[in-house]
């Protein structure tokens, strides 16, 4: 018999938030996220999107023994955005055993239709930063250190409790044995010279700090029109700036200016920290900061976090811009390889510059909805 019992206190979120550390022990992908991480964005009076974001986390048991776990969430921003009354799933993890992810998501369906809503949908968090998509291509592949990792069960299960696609993610992977195409610097060269733009001079953290706040409300202007965007209130701005600005690398964050001075577009990249993470073990202490330190140094991966450009001027190749420059500095580091973290599937302007580089598709997430009352309509532009 599986026993659902809700999350009250923090003793309770402890017990949440390790329910993975223990179910994928002994699994090579998966990439434990930071405790303290997890424990900030899942607490009301840590996390700024609680502002507009209600939360409910269940944990699942059998004869005492935890053996799922699943959040509820309510976006009321997403609600009066996009028009539609449908609740959050994320932080699901559960044992190969239908039963429990029955108890779990029919837990989440029985709270979010006494909300008044009239779908779920998920994997997804609190904002379009958090981690989202269930993984259902590349199992044996090392994720990013912002997306989730699950066993080859869970869509099985979600498929079979009713859940259908709403809308799938794509990653690809580039290696050292595919340069630079010659003809992204010439794109490079000619938006540069024709187009009156200049890259800013980000030496250290100081400068990239002067260019945070423009920098989040270019992020906010260019999602805007994906899938389930909500705009980041100016305290999760500042939140977000705070936790992870100054781990930035100047050499592979850049800002393009147009002729005022104003961002035109802005890319982060950083090297991989999934395998320090792994050793991590979710600690930053004793020991776990030098292996995240080493790997800021020493990682021979690239993770591709994201492109912002301004929407008026999407389409113009400054986003060629930014990858050749950030490609080139990776390069010099001896960087052998690059990771794009997950892009929609309709998100057309950025998949279409992986094909100068013979990218390889190797990993897939979704997202999955269940309607509670009848047809709805999928919140994708």
């Amino acid at each position: 018999m599986v026993e659902i019992t809700r999350v009250e206190d923090s003793r309770g979120l402890k017990r949440f938030i390790k329910v993975p550390f223990w179910l994928y022990r002994n699994n090579k992908y998966w990439v434990p996220p930071l405790l303290v991480d997890e424990f900030n964005t899942l607490s009301p009076d840590r996390n700024p999107a609680f502002e507009h974001c209600e939360a409910a986390y269940w944990l699942a048991s059998i004869n005492g023994r935890i053996v799922g776990r699943v959040a509820g969430i309510i976006n009321h921003k997403f609600q009066s955005i996009w028009g539609k009354k449908w609740a959050r799933f994320g932080w699901i993890d559960f044992i190969d055993d239908y039963e429990v992810s029955a108890a779990l998501l029919g837990t989440v369906e029985e709270w979010a239709a006494s909300k008044g809503m009239e779908a779920v949908h998920g994997p997804m968090g609190f904002c379009g930063l958090d981690r989202e998509g269930m993984l259902i291509k590349g199992f044996d592949e090392l994720p990013t250190t912002v997306t989730i990792y699950n066993y080859p069960y869970y869509p099985v299960h979600l498929e079979r409790l009713g859940y259908v696609k709403d809308t799938d993610m794509v990653e690809y992977q580039m290696t050292r044995d595919t340069p630079i195409p010659e003809r992204v610097g010439k794109v490079a060269q000619i938006v540069l010279t024709r187009g009156g733009y200049r890259l800013a001079e980000i030496k250290s953290s100081k400068d990239l700090l002067a260019y945070a706040d423009e920098a989040m409300a270019l992020v906010n202007e260019a999602y805007g029109q994906l899938y389930g965007a909500v705009p980041l209130s100016e305290a999760q701005q500042k939140a977000l700036v705070k936790q992870y600005f100054p781990y930035l690398s100047p050499d592979l964050t850049k800002a393009l200016l147009d002729r005022d001075g104003r961002i035109a577009a802005f890319g982060v990249a950083m090297p991989s920290l999934s395998r320090a993470l792994q050793k991590a073990r979710g600690r930053l202490f004793p020991f776990g900061f030098l292996h995240i330190l080493w790997a800021l140094k020493k990682s021979d991966c690239l993770d591709l976090y994201l492109i912002a450009v301004r929407p008026e001027l999407q389409g113009k190749g400054l986003n060629a811009v930014l990858m050749y420059e950030i490609a080139q500095n990776a390069l010099k580091r001896g960087m052998k390889r690059a990771e794009t973290n997950p892009e929609w599937e309709f998100n057309n302007k950025v998949q279409s510059q992986w094909k100068f580089f013979n990218a390889r598709q190797h990993k897939c997430r979704r997202i999955y909805v269940k309607h509670l009352h009848g047809d709805g309509q999928s919140p994708v532009s």
